[in-house]
This record gives structure tokens, C-alpha cells and sequence, in this order.
């Protein structure tokens, strides 16, 4: 598959081969789901707690008597239907972390690749410079490649003026090629991203 090359000023200065390995591979819907699944669980805390019965505060004295006094027979203030008792199955802190093979999650980025090559949802620049961090700076070459406020810029390495210059953009969102994932590519609706970040993906994804 090939697409056009362009500069930051949105001209087409050549051509360029996407991977076919990789741009062009089978798609699976469930297996990028499951990733996608995954990578959402894997960032959850599992922090949430509640107490139970035997946690709260409270005395365990026996509220009454358990015969003769015509009411129902009680056996401690901190049972669930009391108020302030314990909380009956509530959560407890643990794990969501779910496991996924390597060969899996590099076969969902491919799927998720190519649907965004089909879809002509990818731009790749000759390069992408700035002279200093200027928000304006990167609003003009995301307006000049037609990108629009959904775009997630891919990048080879650490770029400050670039970074600093898009993380005010509403829905723009930058990272680093290697930290490529299946959430940020499903979404955001473009991927613009230098040539050096198309290698570092060549390389990653074979």
C-alpha cells in the first residue's frame, strides 16, 4: 500500500510504502477487543474496600435478650441490616491484571493498523520539526496536513518543542512509536506521524 508523503505545510513531496506485513495484515475484531480489554483492566487500581462485619466499629455486646422481650432476636449492633453496620460482599481490594502473549498484542496493533491504513486515516511527514514550543506552531501543521482535533501524533524519540506544543490541543494527544498501543490507535480518528516513527513501528512489528 502506498500513500503520499507530505511536509508540515500539507504538500505532497513523494511517496511512501507502508509495510504490507503490517498495514495489510488480517484484521480480527475480537482480538483487538481483547486487547483493548486488557490494556483498560491492566490500568484499573483495585483499590476499592468496604468493611465487613467483623471490621467495623462497635460493640459485641448482645443488644437484648434473646427470648422474652416480643421483639426479633439480635446478635450484634454491627450486622449488615443495622445503620453504620458492615457492608455484606463488598469490594476488596485485588488484582485485574489480565495476561495477554506478546505475538497476540503485536497481531491486534496490526489490525488495528491496517484498519486505519483502509480507512485512509494515516498521514506520514518528511519530518517533524519545531524551532521552539508554540501551541500555534502545531495547530498550523495539523491544519495544513487536514488533520483534525482527534489525532494521535506518533513520534521516534522524545521531541520537547513538539510535545510541549501539542499537549494543549484539545483531542491531540503525542507518543513515543515504541508505546504504541491498541487504545490510543482505536481512539483517535488520525495518525499523523514522521517517517522516523514509521520506522521505529517497522521495526517493532516486523
Amino acid at each position: 500500500m502506498k500513500i503520499a508523503l507530505k511536509n508540515m505545510a500539507g504538500e505532497e513531496v513523494g511517496e511512501i510504502e507502508l509495510k504490507p506485513t503490517i498495514f495489510e495484515a488480517p484484521v480480527s475484531t475480537p482480538l483487538m477487543h481483547q486487547a483493548l480489554t486488557r490494556q483498560l483492566a491492566n490500568a484499573r487500581q483495585g483499590t476499592a474496600k468496604t468493611k465487613t462485619r467483623g471490621e467495623v466499629s462497635g460493640s459485641t455486646r448482645k443488644m437484648w435478650k434473646q427470648k422474652g422481650t416480643g421483639r426479633a432476636r439480635q446478635g450484634s449492633r454491627k450486622a449488615p441490616h443495622w445503620r453504620s453496620g458492615g457492608t455484606v460482599f463488598g469490594p476488596i481490594p485485588r488484582s485485574y491484571e489480565q495476561r495477554m502473549p506478546l505475538k497476540m498484542r503485536h497481531a491486534a496493533l496490526r489490525s488495528a493498523l491496517t484498519v486505519k491504513a483502509t480507512d485512509a486515516q494515516i498521514i506520514v511527514l518528511d519530518s517533524l520539526e519545531l524551532e521552539s514550543p508554540r501551541t500555534k506552531s502545531m495547530s498550523s501543521v495539523l491544519t495544513n496536513v487536514n488533520a483534525g482535533r482527534s489525532t494521535l501524533i506518533l513520534l521516534p524519540d522524545s521531541n520537547e518543542n513538539v510535545e510541549r506544543s501539542a499537549r494543549n490541543i484539545p483531542g491531540v494527544k503525542y507518543l513515543r512509536a515504541q508505546y504504541l498501543n491498541v487504545r490510543d490507535l482505536l481512539g483517535h480518528e488520525l495518525i499523523l506521524m514522521p517517517r522516523g516513527a514509521l520506522d521505529v513501528i517497522e521495526n517493532l512489528l516486523g
